[in-house]
């Protein structure tokens, strides 16, 4: 984000120099002037223009004239606009005064089409907005000190599923940050507090999107045309306005936000005489606030309307200035507040004394004295130390000195303006703070990742387990292969998903990504080592960097079984269905149902219906959404995006709806007459698919399929069949299992095809439904396999060495646990699942013998210690 202008000569045009936000504000205020790069220079001198220029025509009236700040800025946008074009257009302006720009017929074209005048309103409103992000935290902290807010809002939970949202998150951590150690905070409840991470996170998100957007436009060039067309800029103009509208809102909300801060800070002033004054100081330094809201909507209305773009925008820059004199008073408020409570330890380095009301110090007496106060954050403290030397230059402030507020204010106003020296220096001890973690902030995974505890665990080992189990049934073979590959290893295999490609950093003159899938690196491994067969299995991470979402994650395993090598058609399809059937029923998940379609069928489909074939990936694509968007949405795509007649879209709708019983729609797509007969693709496809559905007709897996002719699987690299496996239960999970046949992909390492199929079983999702199932049971989930708990009633670690090795020596699961409390083994025992207990005592050592205690019967019975290990291993067994 932008920060505070430099004090310097800003330079244009060279090489590598982008234009910021800071600098074009530093220009505006006149606190920097404009320098053309001297390799700038050289290239215009060696331009000839092909023509004279134009004589002027009569001055273009604007509909809105711009205030000098904003003019300044607008012409330091232009040049820099008119630099990084090609030098001939920069030439057309050679003999003129820079301020007849703006006001030549002719030459209104430059202007129109650079949208310079929006677009430095929106570098001025960056600027300014950016720089009060970190000082509105700040601010929002005192307050809460000056009003002993209640801060338990700020004790937010984060997320890696995507189900927080990150600036509000970070707002309470910040808050949290500078307000560590502060023994005032805890007391008053209000919105204003409870809503500072929802409102400043907002205020965030709308300052980053506007800077995202404004950091782009500042430097993108124009071509300079000789005549207006009235209409150049427009669409520019209305997405930056698009662009500023959600900060207007974020400003308003902070505007009132803050107010109601002050209010509740006023309102804590114990002493009623300087409660009276200071609140109405406060009332007559806020004149004017009230309507921020008629100016808000004033906005609105004019953007909704389509008015002047220039006028939308100056007005949302008014809106910030006065948000910035609305926090300016707040902080002014706060730091008085402070100040003149004798109850709070002062600052290190503070001189000012406490007055009672009349004037007359509050010396107290020795009791209060001897009371301890209370501190300010660590934080807080530092910001405050900064803000009262600002405004109070060493001076010492009493409850007499309440007229200084007026001046405070003011001075504060001032100071976060960008153009004071003073804000970088406030804003660089705010980062500072934060950044410290003093707070010991309890530390947070990235979006699209979580942990997994034990009870999670034993989920996932016990479907790992069941999953392997399966694998190796069909004697497939396990592989690993590395985390990332190098990035040509990627790309070009998985459409216009390669977008969501993890890339590293180069690290030594490879370029690398994290893997998307484990096919890919299958299919490496094999045209690498010049394997002609091999049926493999393999769990792994693989990364995506999507929006994280329930049940969508960015780093997720996958559970894949491929087979590769020359086989009877139909014959490693047939099985990998089946490996999906037998995993999905073992796992005991539920209902589900298998969709598959044929590529060739697929490609047959658009050939019929019109589509080109350098376009049927692509389409493939969008059809590939219909699980997610209805048809019209869909169409709406293929047509406005992908370029499709709009006859051809609907055509295609017919197809796609097509979905039932295997046998049924096989029937029906190659009946007489059918036009998936008359295409030689479409027919190769139907053959193949008769054959595998005979096949899984007799291995009584036929049911769990649905031909679906709407499954199109967007990935580039299927050639057959493909299928995807969807869990229709209560959990709404989506996908699970998705598949299908890919005979070229070995090929485009090695040249040499090798035909290969396979399934990829979305375990993440899996895990989300074994989870929810669990918890509907109410079934307690074992983290461990314990079986046997050795309680010793005491602390002799040597006996219980002896005993627990015992019982190890025997291949019996056992933990063990020193203690006298017998309840604190039994409770233990019980929370862990552990159906044996092995009690032993002083009286137990005496007779020589041990207690067996099954802890779901609730029975004891003593036992020979010589013999305790083969009475376990009977019950255990028998058990």
């Amino acid at each position: 984000m932008a920060t505070s202008p430099p004090f310097s000569a800003v330079n244009l045009g060279g090489k590598g120099s982008s234009l910021t936000p800071a600098a074009v504000y530093a220009v505006a205020g006149g606190l920097s002037g404009v320098r053309i790069d001297s390799s700038a220079l050289e290239k215009l001198a060696q331009s000839k223009s092909s023509s004279p220029p134009p004589p002027l025509s009569d001055a273009t009236q604007n509909p809105r004239f711009l205030t000098p700040e904003e003019s300044r800025a607008t012409l330091g946008v232009l040049l820099n606009k008119l630099l990084v074009a090609d030098a001939s257009s920069i030439c057309r302006l050679n003999g003129r005064k820079v301020e007849e720009i703006n006001v030549s017929g002719d030459e209104i074209g430059v202007f129109e089409a650079s949208a310079a005048a929006p677009i430095a309103i929106c570098a001025i409103l960056d600027c300014c907005s950016s720089a009060l992000v970190r000082v509105s935290d700040a601010v929002a902290a005192l307050s809460c000190e000056a009003s002993r807010a209640d801060v338990g809002a700020f004790d937010l939970p984060v997320s890696g599923d995507g189900f927080s949202i990150k600036d509000e998150t970070d707002v309470a951590g910040d808050m949290k940050v500078m307000l560590f150690g502060s023994k005032l905070v805890g007391q008053n409840y209000a919105d204003s507090f409870t809503e500072i991470p929802t409102v400043h996170g907002s205020f965030r998100e709308a300052v980053r999107t506007l800077h995202g957007r404004i950091r782009v436009d500042l430097n993108s060039s124009i071509k300079v045309r000789k005549k207006s067309t009235g209409l150049s800029s427009q669409g520019k103009e209305k997405a930056l306005v698009a662009s500023a509208l959600p900060l207007a809102m974020a400003i308003r909300s902070m505007s009132e936000i803050s107010l109601g801060r002050a209010k509740l800070i006023v309102e804590s002033i114990r002493d009623v005489g300087i409660k009276s004054m200071v609140s109405e100081l406060f009332r007559d330094g806020c004149l004017g606030f009230d309507r921020l809201k008629d100016q808000f909507d004033s906005v609105t209305q004019n953007a909704a309307a389509g008015l002047d773009y220039v006028s939308i925008l100056s007005g949302v820059y008014d809106l910030l200035v006065k948000f910035r004199n609305i926090l300016a008073w707040e902080a002014a408020l706060a730091l008085f507040t402070i100040e003149i409570d004798d109850s709070i330890e002062k600052i290190q380095g503070s001189s000012s004394t406490n007055a009672k009301p009349n004037g007359e110090t509050a010396k107290g007496d020795k009791k209060s004295e001897k009371k301890k106060k209370k501190t300010l954050g660590k934080g807080t403290s530092a910001v405050m130390q900064l803000l009262r030397n600002r405004v109070m230059n060493g001076k010492e402030i009493t409850s007499e000195h309440v007229t200084a507020l007026v001046n405070w204010a003011r001075d504060l106003s001032f100071c976060f303006d960008p153009k004071d020296k003073g804000l970088d220096t406030l804003i660089e001890k705010v980062k500072e703070i934060v950044e410290s973690n003093e707070v010991r902030r309890l530390p947070k995974i990235p979006k699209g990742t979580r942990d997994f505890g034990k009870e999670q665990m034993a989920i996932r080992e016990r479907a790992f387990s069941i999953i392997t189990s399966v694998f190796k049934m069909h004697g497939a073979v396990g592989l690993d292969t590395p985390v990332f590959e190098l990035r040509e290893t990627l790309m070009g295999k998985y459409g216009e998903d390669s977008k969501l490609i993890y890339d590293l950093a180069d690290q030594g003159g490879e370029l690398c990504s994290l893997r998307y899938d484990l096919t890919v690196p299958f299919a490496r491994y094999v045209a690498m080592n010049n394997i002609s067969a091999l049926k493999r299995y393999q769990i792994a991470k693989v990364y995506r960097r999507d929006n994280p979402s329930k049940g969508r994650y960015r780093e997720f395993y996958q559970c894949d079984f491929d087979i590769a090598g020359q086989y009877e058609p139909m014959e490693p399809d047939f099985e990998v269905i089946k490996v999906l059937t037998e995993l999905l029923d073992q796992l005991d998940i539920g209902t589900y149902e298998i969709k598959l379609n044929h590529r060739k069928l697929l490609d047959g489909m658009l050939e019929i219906c019109g589509v080109p074939p350098e376009k049927f990936r692509t389409v493939c694509s969008s059809i590939d959404k219909l699980d997610k968007q209805t048809f019209e949405q869909i169409k709406k795509e293929l047509v406005e995006e992908k370029g499709l007649a709009i006859e051809t879209a609907e055509k295609i709708g017919t197809f796609v709806e097509k979905r039932g019983p295997p046998l049924e729609i096989l029937s029906e797509l190659t009946k007489e007459g059918s036009q998936f007969m008359e295409n030689s693709g479409s027919v190769v496809a139907l053959n193949e698919l008769d054959i595998l559905f005979k096949a899984l007709e007799k291995s009584k897996c036929l049911d769990k399929v649905v031909f679906d002719l709407s499954l199109a699987r967007g990935l580039d690299y299927y050639t057959g069949v493909i299928y995807e496996a969807v869990f229709k239960g209560a959990t709404q999970v989506g996908s699970i299992a998705a598949g299908g046949r890919y005979d070229n992909l070995v090929g485009m390492f090695s040249g040499k095809q090798l035909p290969a199929v396979g399934v990829s079983l979305g375990i993440e999702r899996v895990f989300t439904i074994m989870e929810q199932l669990e918890k509907d049971r109410n079934q307690v989930i074992r983290a461990t396999e314990t079986q046997v708990l050795v309680a010793i009633l005491g602390k002799d670690l040597t006996l219980a060495a002896e005993l627990v090795s015992e019982l190890w020596n025997a291949k019996i699961n056992a933990e063990f646990k020193l203690t006298k409390r017998v309840m604190n083994h039994i409770t233990y025992a019980k929370q862990s699942g552990i159906p044996w207990m092995v009690l032993v005592g002083e009286s137990e050592l005496e007779k020589g013998i041990v207690k067996l205690k099954n802890i779901e019967a609730n029975q004891e019975e003593e036992v020979p210690r010589k013999t305790f290990v083969e009475e376990l291993q009977r019950r255990i067994n028998s058990a």
